[in-house]
């Protein structure tokens, strides 16, 4: 096997299609889905659904307590029918409201804590087939507790559990952590990458 490069990898290179038309077909308050017809370099014609944030990015929030332990938040998810282990996050209810905000306010609401300093360390795109959403994620130290607040109706009961960081990444890793954003932040940390981010 050869580590050779054949071609520089360039993600703002030409664009190998045309879109040739755009109809809305569904809009919410958090996202849009947009019909849109495109045409091939070689003549092709094809449609794609395409969904579009209406209020900015999404963002997690990896707290770390002072003796370095992580909140997660037990939530239930419709779509998938399951209970997941998620670190605080979520959607923006103005698109005029910063991240970093968003990110103080989720921590708030959901993890139970007041961030004395927080910082962002990573932004990715959620589901680049199909979605411009993305996701900005944080971290969050110097925490005091605060009264968190009720996630919904589809979570009744929602706990927050402290764990480890070992127990985070072997969560991660057995598969009891399924959440995209919870995955990237464990990950992040447990590699040492965010150790200087918020001296």
């Amino acid at each position: 096997m050869s580590n050779e490069t054949y071609r520089q990898f360039d993600p703002w290179r030409p664009s190998p299609v045309k879109e040739t038309s755009r109809h809305q077909i569904a809009k919410t308050h958090y996202f849009s889905i947009d019909r849109v017809s495109y045409e091939s370099n070689d003549g092709g014609e094809f449609d794609r659904y395409c969904l579009y944030g209406n209020v900015g990015d999404t963002v997690g929030v990896l707290a770390l307590t002072e003796d370095g332990m992580i909140p997660l938040v037990e939530q239930y998810r419709l779509a998938s029918h399951r209970w997941t282990l998620e670190i605080p996050g979520g959607h923006a209810v103005d698109s005029a409201e910063p991240t970093q905000d968003l990110a103080k306010r989720k921590l708030v609401e959901e993890g139970g804590y007041e961030a004395g300093r927080i910082t962002q360390f990573a932004r990715f795109l959620n589901t680049p087939s199909y979605s411009t959403q993305h996701t900005s994620l944080y971290l969050a130290t110097d925490l005091t507790p605060a009264k968190r607040q009720e996630i919904g109706p589809e979570t009744p009961r929602s706990e927050v559990r402290l764990t480890s960081v070992d127990d985070a990444y072997q969560m991660v890793l057995n598969g009891t952590i399924v959440d995209a954003k919870t995955i990237i932040a464990i990950l992040r940390l447990k590699s040492g990458s965010l150790t200087q981010l918020n001296d």
